[in-house]
């Protein structure tokens, strides 16, 4: 897992996202709690109270804390740990030919972006873009696709001038336009695709 117990971006230089060592006890009241947030997050904003969490949880507010002392703490758990689902889901897009690798990546991570908008912001009241959980964040998520970029380029499906950095910047900028149309996004993100396709000079 890249998820990292009580790890906080203000009090540590880690570059790597790698759990600590916990009890079988402590570990599952961790995923609970892990859980819990990210449901409570999900469906009342990154405000929700700590309280309102650790009832989700089923555990006592004291565990929580032991677990992850300030809200910032917590936030940052469940911020790392959903990069992680995503950095880890997209392994099964190799096993897709080199093209519908791509889109799958690239529509998965829109996705992605748009509902961690909320959580991102709330973390940036804390810290600001050059915080390194959001540099190893960013790493993983970079990762996640350079296997299928560069497959993608090998095979002359995808530009070979483009880098997964610059898709990400992409992909980063679509999930940041306002929209008011069901399936806009959609549409940005196809149309980016396409510019994306490998053509011979």
């Amino acid at each position: 897992m890249l998820a990292v117990g009580n790890m906080s971006a203000t009090t540590t230089t880690q570059t790597s996202l790698k759990p600590r060592p916990m009890r079988a006890d402590a570990r599952r009241n961790y995923e609970k709690i892990l859980v819990a947030a990210r449901e409570a997050f999900a469906e009342g904003g990154a405000a929700t109270s700590l309280e309102e969490i650790a009832r989700r949880a089923g555990v006592g507010i004291g565990t929580l804390y032991r677990h992850f002392p300030s809200r910032q703490e917590l936030l940052e758990a469940v911020y790392v740990d959903e990069v992680e689902a995503f950095a880890s889901s997209t392994a099964e897009l190799l096993e897709l030919p080199p093209w519908d690798a791509v889109v799958g990546w690239v529509n998965r991570f829109q996705r992605y972006m748009v509902t961690k908008q909320a959580l991102a912001g709330e973390l940036l009241e804390y810290m600001d873009h050059s915080a390194a959980l959001f540099g190893v964040c960013r790493k993983a998520l970079h990762d996640s696709g350079r296997p299928i970029v560069e497959r993608a380029q090998a095979e002359h499906v995808l530009r070979d001038d483009v880098t997964v950095e610059e898709i990400f910047q992409i992909m980063l900028g679509i999930a940041k336009i306002p929209t008011s149309e069901p399936g806009q996004r959609d549409r940005f993100v196809e149309i980016a695709l396409d510019g994306l396709r490998y053509r011979a000079s």
